[in-house]
């Protein structure tokens, strides 16, 4: 069932905009081929996972708008169209698909999200969708081979784990602390179990 964007559902997608891109402020440290490493990623998986799918990409599509218009909101203060024909370009777009797959994996079933399903999303959307859509893209752009461009991604790797960690962790506690920041009313866990057996 859908509902339409009411202004509370606007400013959460500005928030967690504005989130990704302070998580940029720290900078970035460039590896092989180009790719920062940044902290950016965390705020795309906590985007989907408590804004859920549809918003989650929402929110990173408003803040990649405003890099393609100039502003510098990628980490190491990039921006401009020229982001998007470099070979970070898979990257960026990988955010949109990762929130999405992020979101739609936490709450998945229209369930509470739980931290093995919350770490599963982390790991699928916010590692494995990026680097699906970043790696070929980023080969295509530097001319190196696929293979090649895959292994030196996994220099990437450690990081992301961290991340992943990190935003499970987070999700976990706002589930408990405040779940009222997700605005989702959760179905409960199915039917309890039926004794079986019993006598009188």
């Amino acid at each position: 069932m859908t509902r339409t964007l009411d202004a509370t559902d606007l400013a959460r997608v500005a928030v967690f905009a504005a989130l990704i891109a302070a998580l940029g402020l720290p900078g970035s440290f460039p590896v092989f081929g180009g790719v920062p490493i940044t902290a950016q990623t965390l705020g795309v998986m906590l985007a989907g996972a408590v804004l859920g799918p549809w918003l989650g990409a929402l929110s990173v599509t408003v803040l990649l708008a405003l890099v393609a218009v100039g502003l510098p909101l990628l980490a190491g203060g990039r921006g401009g169209i020229g982001v998007f024909l470099g070979p970070t370009a898979g990257y960026a777009l990988g955010w949109i698909l990762g929130a999405i797959v992020i979101g739609l994996l936490v709450h998945a079933g229209g369930r509470r999200p739980v931290v093995w399903r919350t770490a599963l999303a982390m790991l699928g959307g916010g590692v494995g969708a990026i680097y699906a859509l970043g790696i070929p893209v980023q080969s295509l752009v530097t001319r190196l081979p696929l293979g090649e461009t895959a292994l030196s991604s996994l220099v990437f790797v450690p990081g992301d784990l961290l991340k992943a960690a990190l935003a499970t962790v987070v999700v976990t506690a706002l589930v408990r602390a405040y779940p009222r920041g997700f605005r989702r009313d959760w179905r409960e866990a199915a039917l309890a179990p039926v004794a079986v057996g019993t006598t009188a």
